[in-house]
């Protein structure tokens, strides 16, 4: 008996096709699970394509979507629904890493950028998988997982980031919402703040915050890839149904020193 099959299962996966996003793929694929990746650079949507289908397990849909535009996110769930017919797991997992200007030198336009993509792509993609999700509840089929990439940075602070911590902070409070309001729809809701993981957006980082961050790690590593394959399958799966609204640090104990 596999605990963690999820063979006819549909889950999409904002930012799918590198870092974080593409590493929780990889699970949900081998796991059986049909994944479609909602991104916004056809090339790295192509290469995850290939990678996933030779994996084996569920089938595998990529999508440009820029989920700072609400029509794309839009048309992006009419095809995945075209294609695999339901949504029964969305990672709100794309993000952007900010501006980085100190506080003094914030913009409007810098704010509102990292805003765009962070919150109000999320609560967007929620909005239309929630519509199909419930639709599904009433005519008795219920339940659904909504899962959002949030940060450490919401609960801690990190020089020139205020925008980015804020934007992370918001959808913690967004997870909050949603799993109360969507409950009675067997519908969960809950954030991963994930700590330090070598990425394409930590890779524009100065070097000197990964020596910064190893050196505040308990654990005394970033997290590891391979390790996002275990965790996304959990939260996609049925083991997880009892645990709704919270907002749990992924990220070595980093919080915690």
């Amino acid at each position: 008996m596999n605990l963690f099959d999820l063979s006819g299962r549909v889950a999409v996966i904002t930012g799918g096709n590198g870092g974080l996003g593409l590493g929780m793929a990889r699970g949900l694929v081998k796991a059986g699970a049909n994944v479609a990746i909602w991104a916004r650079n056809e090339a790295k949507n192509n290469a995850a394509f290939e990678e996933l289908s030779e994996i084996g397990g569920g089938c595998v849909l990529t999508q440009l979507c820029d989920v700072a535009r609400e029509s794309d996110i839009e048309e992006a769930m009419r095809a995945t629904l075209d294609v695999f017919g339901r949504v029964d797991i969305a990672f709100a997992n794309a993000g952007i890493s900010g501006a980085g200007t100190r506080i003094p030198d914030i913009t409007a336009e810098g704010w509102n950028a990292t805003f765009a993509v962070n919150t109000r792509g999320p609560a967007l993609v929620y909005k239309h998988v929630s519509r199909h999700m419930i639709e599904r509840a009433e005519n008795g089929d219920a339940g659904g997982k909504l899962i959002v990439t949030s940060s450490g940075q919401s609960i801690m602070g990190v020089n020139k980031s205020s925008d980015y911590a804020a934007s992370k902070a918001a959808v913690n409070g967004l997870t909050r919402g949603a799993a109360f309001e969507l409950a009675r729809y067997g519908i969960t809701a809950n954030a991963l703040l994930f700590g330090y993981y070598e990425t394409d957006i930590t890779a524009k980082a100065n070097p000197r915050f990964a020596e910064w961050m190893s050196q505040r790690i308990p654990l005394r590593r970033p997290g590891d890839h391979a390790g996002l394959e275990g965790l996304a399958v959990f939260f996609a799966s049925s083991h997880s149904d009892y645990i709704t609204g919270q907002c749990l640090p992924v990220d070595g104990g980093l919080s915690i020193s």
